[in-house]
């Protein structure tokens, strides 16, 4: 009984002196409202909000206090499209010859780091090497700094399509890439490469529905299943607790990704009318990338930065984005947030809120793209992209007011994940 009352005791003890860390924020975006609030007190205690309260509220004396009066406090940013394990330069196509899994594991980490030093908490992770599954489990163990990773393993595709890790290579060398490899031809080979991503421990299912831009052959926009195809993936994919995102960039792609059932369509460079009505009565949400297709571009002006196939189809599709995007806004398409960070340097991803801005949409409106809209997306809105007591303590800070110049938003200065502090000025922490 005394051994109890003891342990009792030195539990209440650990409560009532347990530290929290109070951030004060002088303008303050909840990633929900709509609003900007000011002189507000976010209470973190662990890894979670405890609380947002009115001004400046007193600490405690094992308390913490992070001054942020000067600056405009948010959710911890989501980006929806990112490929973590690499980035673009003119070597890549050979590093598929060059380098081990060790290689791309060791580059990865820096990739990471600089996505959560950016500001963005969570990314979506859609296709590599697999490694992406090891570098998740790493970040989540601790061991790596990065942001909280959802990732699609190895993404699915077919036979010479978007993603077939052989194309370019000479006949003696492509072999048969099978589902374990994510290549698949028909609807069980569709259900079986579904089910190795869950084995191998993916978060989600991405699909190539169309050619690509980046990926050495010659189609860049026709379409690569059938939809009998695409609505196997899906299927078996819902049965096993996942979603599907489908690369698109041409229509026909499209349409049988939405009418199949997917949950994001990414680029939808080619989207019409049609496209539209569809993704909105079934639900379906735009992913544009716009970033993407612009750095693209620009690469593809380049001299022999791309291979020629590959630069070819950079020129023509790349600046077409910009454009859907502002059509699909005014087309009232629910749109989340996404980069293809890998077609441009990891770290630069805030330059999209500028791109998106530009292509109609409203300030506030690009932040919760990038937090509550990406949230409810991946069903996570009870634990990210909001500042709300409950949510994990993901919190982000810039110098000015994005909402007068959202490209305040490429130069963070504040980046809490998880409740711990990975980017911040030391002078703002109150010594105590």
């Amino acid at each position: 009984m005394r051994i109890r009352l003891t342990i009792g005791l030195l539990m209440l003890t650990l409560v009532c002196y347990s530290q929290k860390t109070i951030i004060h924020s002088g303008k303050l975006i909840d990633g929900v409202s709509g609003n900007v609030q000011t002189e507000k007190s976010i209470v973190v205690e662990n890894n979670k909000i405890l609380s947002i309260e009115n001004g400046y509220i007193k600490a405690g004396k094992n308390d913490k206090v992070i001054d942020l009066k000067g600056k405009t406090v948010m959710p911890g940013f989501i980006d929806m499209h990112v490929h973590i394990e690499g980035e673009s330069s003119p070597s890549n196509y050979m590093k598929r010859f060059t380098d081990n899994p060790a290689d791309i594991a060791f580059n990865s980490t820096v990739y990471a780091k600089k996505n959560l030093m950016a500001g963005f908490t969570t990314v979506r992770d859609l296709g590599g090497s697999g490694v992406n599954i090891a570098l998740r489990n790493a970040i989540n163990r601790g061991t790596v700094d990065g942001p909280r990773i959802l990732t699609s393993g190895k993404g699915v595709k077919i036979t010479g399509g978007h993603g077939d890790p052989t194309n370019g290579y000479k006949w003696d060398l492509m072999g048969d890439p099978g589902p374990d490899e994510g290549v698949v031809n028909g609807p069980w080979e569709a259900r079986k490469a579904v089910r190795q991503r869950m084995k191998e421990g993916s978060d989600w299912i991405k699909i190539t529905a169309t050619g690509g831009v980046l990926s050495v052959a010659r189609d860049g926009s026709g379409p690569s299943f059938t939809e009998e195809e695409i609505r196997a993936i899906v299927e078996t994919a819902s049965d096993l607790g996942m979603q599907v995102a489908a690369h698109a960039h041409g229509a026909e792609g499209m349409k049988r990704a939405i009418r199949a059932g997917v949950k994001t369509i990414e680029h939808g460079t080619y989207m019409d009318e049609e496209i539209f009505e569809l993704m909105k009565k079934h639900g379906t949400y735009y992913i544009p990338t716009i970033i993407a297709g612009v750095s693209a571009a620009e690469l593809g002006a380049k001299p022999g930065y791309y291979p020629e196939v590959v630069a070819k189809k950079a020129r023509e599709i790349g600046p077409i984005i910009q454009g859907t995007f502002a059509n699909a806004y005014k087309a009232g398409v629910n749109i989340g947030f996404g980069t293809d960070a890998a077609v441009y340097p990891h770290g630069k991803n805030a330059r999209e809120f500028e791109l998106m801005v530009n292509g109609g949409m409203k300030p506030m409106e690009a932040i919760q793209a990038a937090t509550s809209v990406n949230a409810k997306i991946l069903q996570m809105e009870d634990q990210i992209g909001s500042l709300k007591a409950g949510t994990y303590a993901d919190i982000v800070a810039v110098d000015g007011d994005p909402i007068q110049d959202i490209r305040q938003l490429q130069n963070v200065t504040f980046v809490m994940k998880n409740g711990e502090l990975y980017k911040f000025d030391s002078n703002a922490i109150e010594a105590r």
